[in-house]
Formats: structure tokens, sequence, C-alpha cells
């Protein structure tokens, strides 16, 4: 078969179009006839090996574990493994596979599902990594309830069309943050109110929100924080960036405290003055001895290098909640169950922030 293979990192020029053999299927695999494939960040993340914490991840440190881009797929069932009882070949799926630029892919039998007959291959194929990380990010990390007030930060991106309209489809009141340009995009697909960042600084305390999704990832959390409400939940999703070591994570960190706004292991705000002990984390990346992201200790109500927080960023477990940070390190995500998607009334691909 004919597949886009690379065999080193680096820009789009390592990229070769080649015939390979078609995948084996174990026994709780389909293989798929690859009909379309869709493209996101993820694509240009393991293409390129950058930031480097994408290779500590497990994809590869010198070279890609993984030949052939492309995670998200749409096609027709060509075989089926062995233990494989959901699927029968003709089937039409959509899903997450291993190599979805190419004639075939394989997918484990439990990361695809069927595709309606009212969405196109080519519509179905941009749906699974953006679409259920929007998911994720808003029903299983955000919590996000009826009647609150949702921040999306980048939300004219793929991850950000989604979760604007998902995010309206549940109740939420949305606000959305994107360019000039993109402000009319984002009022049509269900946002109540947008927010240019070019002209208007929305992390300046005036409003606040019981959610935000920040997909764009490159803003302090001290920032972020000051346009919680108390109680409120700070999403993280990915974090796109220059550097090359951490990409946006980096950043995030800048002027704040991952331990202000952490979680012990049990779910529990950790509350002023309480020591971490083995087992306390912060839900922001890693914060257990041998994680990517750990740091040692630092006291509560103290910043990221042990000084205090300024008046100016007044610790929240002080005004009587607790906020919550989850980053989800989107590449990992993204990949998981495609299944269980919430209905939405208007499903469009988004073009950038």
């Amino acid at each position: 078969m004919k597949a886009i293979v690379q065999d080193v990192y680096g820009s789009a020029d390592v990229l070769e179009l080649r015939d390979i053999d078609k995948p084996v299927i174990g026994d709780r695999d389909v293989l798929v006839r690859v009909r379309a494939a869709g493209v996101d960040p993820n694509v240009w993340h393991l293409m390129s090996g950058l930031p480097y914490l994408v290779r500590v991840m497990g994809f590869g440190l010198r070279r890609p574990k993984q030949q052939v881009r492309g995670w998200d797929v749409a096609g027709t069932v060509e075989a089926v493994g062995g233990q494989v009882t959901g699927f029968k070949p003709g089937d039409e799926v959509f899903g997450a596979c291993d190599g979805s630029f190419a004639e075939y892919a394989r997918a484990a039998e439990d990361k695809v599902v069927a595709k309606p007959a009212t969405v196109s291959s080519e519509q179905a194929a941009a749906l699974p990594t953006s679409a259920v990380t929007a998911v994720q990010a808003l029903r299983d990390k955000g919590r996000l309830a009826a009647g609150q007030h949702v921040l999306v930060i980048g939300a004219a991106g793929g991850v950000g069309t989604f979760a604007v309209q998902i995010a309206a489809a549940m109740g939420a009141k949305v606000t959305g943050v994107c360019s000039t340009a993109k402000m009319d995009l984002v009022r049509s697909i269900g946002a109540d109110d947008v927010i240019d960042y070019t002209s208007e600084d929305f992390t300046d305390g005036t409003r606040r929100f019981d959610l935000i999704l920040d997909i764009a990832g490159n803003r302090p959390l001290a920032a972020l924080r000051r346009a919680l409400t108390p109680a409120g939940t700070l999403v993280i999703v990915g974090g796109e960036g220059r550097r090359a070591v951490a990409g946006g994570h980096a950043a995030q960190y800048r002027g704040g405290s991952a331990d202000a706004v952490g979680e012990t292991a049990a779910g529990r705000p950790v509350r002023e003055g309480e020591r971490r002990r083995p087992g306390v984390r912060a839900r922001a990346g890693g914060n257990r001895q041998g994680d990517p992201g750990h740091r040692p200790h630092v006291p509560a109500g103290r910043g990221a290098r042990g000084r205090p927080l300024s008046a100016a960023r007044p610790d929240p477990r002080r005004q009587g909640g607790h906020h919550r940070l989850v980053n989800m390190r989107g590449i990992a995500d993204g990949r998981r169950a495609t299944s269980r998607l919430p209905a939405t009334e208007r499903i469009s691909a988004g073009a950038g922030p």
C-alpha cells in the first residue's frame, strides 16, 4: 500500500510517499480502508518532534516510533480481528488509528465507532482528536453544568469551535476569545459573547468565569486565576509555544504557583498551610516525584520560586473558594476513546485562533 512515511524528525520535507506493507491487525483490531484523514497540531508535533517533551512522552527520542503520520480516520472496515464483535467488513467507521495517512490503517476496536450516514467521510475524519478533546475538557475535566459561564480561549481553532458548540448545547453561557478576523465565526457557532484578544485584556479581573478552557496555553496561571470565580476551574489543553523543550507549558507557570490551585489525590483541594505529602498532587501536569513537571514542595501562599504571592494576586482560598487546575496534556488525551460524543446541532471545523 502507499503511505506518507518519515524516518526522522523535521519539517514537512522529511515526509515521503512510499510503498509499505499493510498493517498487521491483532485479535481486537480492525483494518480500515482509509477514505479521509484528519490533520491537527498533533500531526506537526509528532512530525517535528517538538517540543522535546513529545519525545519523552514515549513517541521516540531520536526518531519517530510510528513512521506513518495521522491519527484521525474515516473509512470502511476491510478486515477484523478474531475477537472483534462490533464490526464486520464493509462497515463505515471513524475514529483514531495508527497512521491514517495511508491507504490502510490499523485501529483498536474500541477506538472507532460507526459513521452516521448523514456525515461525510471528510467531516467524520475532522472529528476525533479535536471534538473528543473538547468533550473531555468541558464535561470530564471541567465538570461544566448548565447555567455556568465558560470562557474558551482559542475559540476559532479546531478544539475551540467544537468547545463553543458543545458548551452551548450543554446550556452554558459561552464567551469565546479569538482574533479580530474570527469574531463573526465564533458568534455564528453559538458564543454569547466574543472577546478580541488583540484589543481587550480578559484577565484583568473585571469579568469572572466558572470555567476557563485555555486551548492556546500561553498565559501565566496568575493571570488566568484573576478571571476565575472563587471556586472556578481552569482546564489547559495542550500548550502551544516557541519553547523547544516544553512548548507553551513553561509559560503557564510564570508568575503563579501550581500549589495554590492544586488538588489532593482524593480530589480534595489543598488547604491553606497544608504540607504536600506523598500522594498529594497538583492537577497541573504531574507533581509527584518522577513525573514530568515535578518540583519540590512550595509552602501554601508562595509563588513558583517560593516568594510570597503579591497583594495584586490574592490567594483564591482566602475568598471562600478553591480553584481547580487541570492540564490535559493534549497529545495524550486527544488519542483516547472516540465514543460518547454529545449531540450538537452544528459541527464546524475551525481554522485557527
